[in-house]
């Protein structure tokens, strides 16, 4: 097994739910969200998501977000990527994202623990 299919056969594992069409939308619910916090400029699209582009694929999440469902009574598991403007502090931003997507996962499902999120701000522009 080549290191790219490895990685391939992880990110599918990790993407799984969005086959699942709650998932998938609760996933663009959240990238939404996101979008429209004061500083993103938008959400960092990786090579899965570029290569994504060219082939349409159902159910697929959205760029810059990767979200893993709870085990069991766990809280899910979010990684947001954004680029971020330039005139915007870059902490806010990630406070703000941070802070849209608790309220965003606990608006769907207030009886689980609060999510851990992880933002990344990949670039200014």
């Amino acid at each position: 097994m080549t290191a790219q299919h490895s990685e391939d056969s992880a990110h599918s594992e990790d993407s799984a739910p969005y086959g699942r069409p709650a998932h998938a939308t609760l996933a663009a619910e959240v990238a939404t969200a996101v979008e429209a916090v004061s500083g993103v400029a938008f959400l960092r699209p990786g090579l899965t998501d570029r290569l994504r582009s060219v082939v349409s694929r159902p159910g697929a999440a959205p760029a810059g977000v990767r979200m893993t469902p709870p085990d069991g009574d766990g809280p899910w598991r979010v990684e947001i990527h954004v680029v971020a403007l330039r005139r915007a502090r870059t902490v806010e931003v990630a406070r703000g994202v941070r802070d849209t997507v608790e309220r965003c996962l606990d608006a769907v499902a207030p009886t689980r623990p609060a999510p851990r999120v992880t933002v990344t701000v990949t670039g200014l522009v």
